[in-house]
């Protein structure tokens, strides 16, 4: 039987890593050009599934702990961790019954099978190997754009490998190509596309307009457009799916998102069916270039000189939107009103102040126009985690 991974959420906080946890679990999220989950299942060669942590979150991947997981090796592993080459060599040398740990503290990966489980969510562990090595890992959400250049590089080695890039038209402008990675299908024409800093990836049936000017390291996912006059700024990633314009720099969008006109975006995350209205802008260093302090769910964290916004899926702003530096915006908001906005927008706000809601019925349907849009359709699994969302959260 294959090799399978299991991730487990128990010992990672995932609400440090609000809003994004509050509709997927940490190992979904993308960080980078692929999810984790994503990551480790390449790097492992193994298919993964999700610990069951009796949530509403568990989904058709989630399995429990005992007997009845059938022959063969499992790696647990939790699933805020970046694999690294040099982790994924230390995990490889495991045997059944040992863990990897991380300085002598607690164990961050398990190998087992179905002997080491004693009873349910009890797996007897034989030996701590010890590893010494920094392991990159995600604990809030300004992790994602602090680690997210280093992760697009190592993404990028990996889905190269010894593959040949597409050709480059001559219409474009291009600063060390063999930095650049083309999948098929992408077309690009007339671009300005500097690689000396970090690669640029480009997925497949993705497009990038003309005076589009693109500085690595940065990621197009597949099928996204980049329009016309786009500057994009390392590290950043546009995840698959997406549209992007206007001023980009040190940021994610996990997929879906609308990021289309003139604004500038910087040290931020967007969730998945987010749209930014034309204008929009956030700020991400305080004009007395102090330490920025973000709202967790445990009280303010301090998250360095320079953070941004931080929007959870399925939130919009109105044209013109100006957003505080460190702001947190909840799941499905519509966030429109004069001056910034506060530093926290909580799940469902209707305008900026949190006073008011979104109907249910009402938001529920605006994601399903915004999803037709792109021929998607809200699925069964997607309302009932709003439903929980708005009922919970």
């Amino acid at each position: 039987m294959p090799e399978r991974i299991i991730f487990t959420e128990e010992f990672c906080q995932p609400e440090d890593l609000y809003p994004f946890t509050l509709t997927r679990q940490i190992q979904d999220i993308r960080i980078g050009i692929l999810t984790i989950r994503e990551k480790w299942e390449r790097l492992l060669g193994a298919v993964s599934y999700d610990k069951f942590e009796d949530d509403y979150k568990d989904l058709d991947r989630a399995v429990r702990i005992d007997k009845d997981l059938g022959a063969g090796v499992i790696y647990m592993v939790h699933g805020n961790l970046l694999p690294t080459p040099e982790l994924v060599n230390a995990i490889k040398k495991l045997k059944n019954g040992e863990f990897l740990s991380l300085n002598g503290d607690a164990g961050i990966v398990f190998r087992f099978s179905v002997k080491e489980i004693v009873k349910p969510n009890q797996v007897k562990m034989k030996k701590a190997v010890v590893i010494r090595n920094e392991v990159p890992t995600i604990r809030f959400p300004w992790d994602i754009t602090r680690l997210n250049a280093t992760a697009l590089m190592e993404d990028w080695k990996l889905l190269k490998g010894r593959r040949k890039s597409q050709p480059l038209s001559r219409t474009n402008k291009v600063t060390k190509a063999q930095n650049v990675f083309v999948e098929k299908g992408a077309r690009v024409e007339h671009a300005v596309i500097n690689a000396t800093d970090g690669p640029v990836y480009i997925g497949k049936n993705a497009l990038v307009m003309e005076g589009s000017l693109i500085r690595g390291p940065v990621s197009i996912g597949e099928g996204s457009v980049v329009k016309m006059g786009t500057r994009i700024y390392g590290a950043t990633t546009i995840g698959p799916g997406c549209v992007a314009g206007g001023e980009i720099k040190n940021s994610v969008i996990f997929g879906h998102s609308n990021k289309a006109h003139d604004g500038y975006l910087g040290d931020s995350v967007l969730g998945e069916w987010c749209n930014w209205g034309a204008g929009t802008t956030n700020s991400n260093i305080k004009n007395n270039a102090g330490t920025v302090r973000v709202w967790t769910r445990k009280g303010e964290i301090e998250a360095g000189n320079k953070c941004g916004v931080f929007m959870g899926d399925y939130s919009r702003t109105a044209i013109n939107t100006s957003i505080n530096t460190g702001t947190v915006i909840g799941v499905s908001c519509n966030v429109y009103g004069n001056g910034l906005t506060p530093k926290y927008i909580p799940s469902f706000a209707w305008g900026s102040d949190g006073l008011n809601r979104y109907r249910l019925e009402k938001a529920l349907d605006d994601i399903r126009a915004w999803k037709k849009m792109k021929g998607q359709l809200l699925s069964m699994t997607e309302e009932s985690i709003l439903h929980t969302i708005y009922h919970k959260y």
